[in-house]
Order: structure tokens, then sequence, then C-alpha cells
């Protein structure tokens, strides 16, 4: 099982090209399974049934996992037995029929216009690492991209002549995000003043470096949101500007196919979440606005 489950791992990371968070995950979700299959008497990867997946997922439940955590463990099992098929190991997938729990619909957080400007314009520009502090939260407003996007970024990436940057997402997909003239401005001035004192004389291609001149981390981007988020009195998340600059796109007539393009989404229907803010949003704002469709009238 050991040997088989590292060829999986290497699969994973060579061939499907998923992310090093990714493979965590499903290396932990996976390991926590095979401890359950061996506790439960069974010794090899071909006796394990419907019967036995049901009673993992079933002892999940019992310890009070969250149905999002449930779903993703399900999924890594899928895809591990989806490569036994494929290896040609097992002959069918025990979880190739079992359905995921039914996931609590949760719409998107994101800010408003006023409250996105307020974070944004939040850093001190009179020091290096607000210079890099205001460019990074422009960016990820201006673009939507990930955090992972982010931290990985080089300056090669950028054509600030164009205002476009060229991004590895999911899967290593290539794909252009576009940004606006203050996204634009604020990473010129870090470039040639923040971005050259941080690096204090060493080479580093990463866009976005620590105070010791090191490529930043994504823990590092978080603790910056939430340091600046106190100008608004919100928890604020990498993923929340995200959300908060497809929400603006549609708010401001774009195409859903163009925001999806923009952030990479592979089907439709991730992005198809945000119609349902507007939508949420709209119904707020009508109900409280049209004197017919106030409460009590």
């Amino acid at each position: 099982m050991q040997e088989v489950f590292s060829r999986y791992i290497d699969y994973l990371e060579a061939e499907r090209n998923v992310s090093a968070y990714t493979v965590r995950n499903y290396t932990n979700d996976l390991l926590e399974f095979f401890g359950f299959v061996s506790e439960s008497g069974i010794d090899t990867l071909k006796n394990v049934n419907k019967q036995t997946l049901r009673a993992y997922l079933a002892k999940l439940m019992d310890q009070k996992y969250a149905k999002s955590s449930i779903a993703r463990k399900l999924s890594a099992i899928r895809s591990f037995y989806r490569y036994l098929m494929r290896e040609e190991l097992i002959a069918a997938s025990p979880a190739a029929t079992t359905v995921s729990p039914r996931l609590d619909k949760r719409l998107p957080a994101f800010l408003t216009v006023e409250e996105a400007k307020r974070l944004v314009e939040s850093p001190d520009l009179s020091q290096p690492q607000g210079q890099r502090d205001r460019a990074l939260l422009e960016l990820l407003y201006a673009s939507g991209m990930r955090v992972s996007e982010l931290v990985n970024m080089d300056v090669q990436q950028i054509n600030l002549a164009t205002n476009e940057i060229r991004v590895w997402g999911k899967g290593a997909k290539e794909r252009v995000v576009l940004i606006g003239g203050p996204a634009a401005q604020a990473i010129n001035t870090y470039i040639n003043e923040g971005r050259r004192e941080l690096l204090g004389g060493k080479k580093n291609k990463a866009l976005f470096v620590n105070r010791y001149g090191e490529r930043i981390l994504a823990r590092r981007v978080q603790k910056i949101l939430k340091k600046y988020a106190v100008a608004i009195n919100k928890s604020v998340h990498p993923h929340t500007l995200r959300h908060t600059f497809a929400t603006h796109l549609l708010d401001g007539g774009a195409d859903l196919k163009v925001v999806q393009e923009l952030l990479g989404h592979a089907d439709l229907s991730s992005t198809q979440i945000y119609t349902h803010v507007t939508q949420s949003r709209a119904r707020k704002i009508y109900l409280s606005a049209h004197p017919m469709a106030k409460e009590g009238k």
C-alpha cells in the first residue's frame, strides 16, 4: 500500500501538476483513510468496498467533521481510486457511486467599493513595506488572482506597458490577468523604490519580497491583510479580495464568461456563484428601497 501511495503522490506532482497545498491535503486525507482501513482488518486495497467507505464516512460524521471536510476527503479517495484503476490495480472503484454530503450553500464574502478603496489606501507609502503592501493590495483587488499566484509571481511576468500580468494558476494553467492604472502605478513605485530597499543589494526575481529580501510567503500576505483590515473593521482574507473583484465586475456589467477567464475558473459553474451574490444584493436593495416592497406595505 505504501509503495502504491508513493507512486500516486509522484503522479499528482509530475503529471497532474497539482499544487503543494493539494498534495498535502490529499496526503493527510488518504493516510487517515488508510488508518481506518487497517483498523477495520482490511489488509489490501482490493478488499475495500462500498460498505467500508460508508462506514468511514459515518465515522467522520460521528466525529462532527464539517460537511466540506468530508466532501474533500471523499474527493481525495475518489482521485486515488481513479489512479488505481488507471494503473489496472483494481477493476472498479468503491468511491465511484458514493454520494458526497450535501453542502450548505454559502455566498462568498466581499467588500463594498468604499471598503475596498479604504483597505488598499491604508499602507504608509513613506515606508518600503508600505509601498509593497499598497502594491500587493491593489494587485489582489485589481486582478482577482489567488494568493498562491501572487506569492509565486516574478517581476518578469508583469508588463506595465500594457497593464497585463501572465500568471500560472491551478494545474499550471497559464492565463493573462489585467490591472488598472492605480494598481500599475502602485506596482511601478514599489519596484523602483520599496522593492530595491527591501532587497538591500540582494538579487531575487520574486516580485514581492520581505524585509530580508526573500520571496514573501502566503501566510505573511494573510497577516498583512489582517493588519490593514482594521481600517474597515472587517475580517479580510486574500480570497475576500478575489470575491470582491468578481462581484464588482459583475455589478459593473461584465460578462460572466469574461469573469470566468480572468479568475482562471475551469468550470463556469464556479463563477456563477457570484451571480447569486449580485442577485441577493439586488433583492435586499429592492426590498429596502421600493415603497411597495417595504415590510408592512
